[in-house]
């Protein structure tokens, strides 16, 4: 016991410990799925497929089509139920779970689906304050002063508010229905095909908008998606739907994986003109 009295502790600088914190951070589970099966009219889509999204990330999702990538998406916001398995969101099992309890998890959340999804009989302002509208009492003035911030906020000019869908064009309709998604600042937000039908140049100011929020925000993202242009530039990390199962890992990891359908999607010919020298 005498050399005791030699020791010193471990003193850890302050970049360590910052880097330690976002590491610990960054492997906290917002979204845990289990076991997860999915199937219509005796076809099962996902067998038993596990996944784990991590807080402040975001998720590429990608897969051949029939795999199922917005009946995951549908089945973790609570649109489908699953045939068996688990999914936890913040902690939560959501499988079961009763209306007014979901309704209370679905406040942390926002979704983007295809095509924006906005009320055609409504103007951009109204369809932003839908969602204050049901779970807020907010005066509406203050409803205004907030939907003009969301706007600005995906970077929509002020005079969008008084618009109706039908005035936008196919960009400015993406970006209302994100501005609409963030309405009550969740903490988690899910893009269904958020580039579909966007020409390259809106498609990549898109994929740089979501890549600012993600990180201005803190949020964590769920993107389903086809273009791997948006794998490039908008994700940390991406989930492979193939043959009813899941691979996740970054562009680098997947580029190595030795899957037919991987391989092809990563190394084709359109694989190779998005990633360049990756």
């Amino acid at each position: 016991m005498s050399g005791m009295g030699n020791m010193r502790p471990a003193v850890r600088s302050k970049a360590e410990k910052e880097a330690s914190l976002r590491a610990g951070k960054k492997e906290e589970v917002v979204i845990k799925v289990r076991d997860l099966v999915n199937g219509f009219s005796g076809k099962i889509i996902h067998d038993h497929l596990d996944l784990d999204v991590r807080r402040g990330e975001v998720l590429g999702v990608v897969g051949g089509s029939g795999t199922g990538k917005s009946v995951l998406l549908r089945s973790i916001v609570g649109l489908n139920r699953p045939l068996e398995g688990s999914i936890k969101v913040f902690g939560q099992e959501t499988v079961g779970m009763a209306p007014e309890e979901m309704r209370g998890l679905q406040l942390h959340w926002g979704v983007l689906f295809q095509e924006g999804a906005l009320f055609s009989s409504m103007t951009v302002a109204q369809n932003i304050q839908v969602p204050m509208r049901r779970w807020t009492h907010m005066s509406q003035h203050l409803m205004d002063e907030l939907a003009a911030m969301k706007l600005s906020l995906v970077g929509l000019p002020e005079d969008t508010a008084r618009k109706y869908p039908s005035e936008l064009s196919g960009g400015m309709k993406k970006r209302a229905g994100l501005a609409r998604a963030l309405s009550l600042d969740p903490e988690l937000l899910f893009l269904d095909e958020p580039t579909a039908g966007l020409d390259p140049i809106s498609a990549a100011q898109f994929d740089q908008l979501v890549r600012d929020l993600q990180k201005s925000l803190g949020l964590t993202v769920f993107l389903v998606t086809h273009d791997i242009d948006t794998l490039r530039a908008a994700t940390d990390r991406i989930a492979v739907l193939v043959r009813k199962k899941i691979t996740v890992g970054t562009i680098k990891e997947l580029l190595r994986d030795n899957d037919p359908w991987i391989h092809e999607y990563f190394s084709g010919p359109r694989g190779h003109a998005a990633l360049g020298d990756m």
